[in-house]
């Protein structure tokens, strides 16, 4: 995870976006058993993924990606198996087939909004819930 220190440490927040990171984040560290990768494609996307040792047949429940797209203007996509979550106020877009082959749910972030930080981390608690049955 030192890659992951390390991207956290140069990255240049422009927009407001790198606490929401560290937020879903946190709630990620705070997970029991949780096991947290980090791939990084600089110019493609930072990717954190979330799993957990009772999962047999997906390897992550989460992946929380910093689109690099444009480094002066990363944005947030924040992607769920579409069967071990719901999206109440339908704010995710489903990507049929889109999560490693299967269909998923994927939540964008281009601006600092706790309140949608705060939805994502409700996601997150469903996903983690699914992920240790």
């Amino acid at each position: 995870m030192q890659e992951l220190e390390k991207f956290i440490g140069e990255w240049e927040d422009t927009n407001g976006l790198k606490g929401v990171f560290l937020h879903l984040k946190k709630i990620l560290d705070s997970q029991d058993g949780a096991e947290l990768s980090f791939n990084a494609r600089p110019g493609v996307s930072y990717s954190l993924r979330a799993t957990h040792p009772a999962q047999k047949d997906r390897p992550l429940y989460v992946m929380v990606d910093v689109v690099d797209d444009d480094p002066a203007d990363r944005w947030l996509s924040v992607c769920f198996y579409g069967d071990m979550i719901t999206d109440p106020d339908e704010l995710g877009d489903l990507i049929p087939e889109g999560l490693l082959g299967q269909d998923g749910y994927c939540f964008d972030a281009d601006e600092p909004d706790m309140d949608k930080a705060e939805y994502l981390a409700a996601r997150i608690g469903e996903a983690y819930a699914s992920a240790i049955k």
